[in-house]
């Protein structure tokens, strides 16, 4: 699965997750919530990068 970058450097991989913020591990970029942002800066998802 591709991981994915936001501008401040943390990166999302969907073996991980976010599990802290509600996304649990194994959750593809596609199926993250619309509303998730960066737990680092704030960001929303249109802000990250394929990485």
């Amino acid at each position: 699965m591709e991981k994915y970058v936001c501008p401040c450097g943390y990166e999302y991989d969907p073996e991980v997750g976010d599990p802290d913020n509600g996304v649990a591990p194994g959750t593809a970029w596609e199926d993250v919530p619309d509303d998730w942002v960066c737990p680092i800066c704030g960001l929303g998802k249109d802000s990250f990068e394929a990485e």
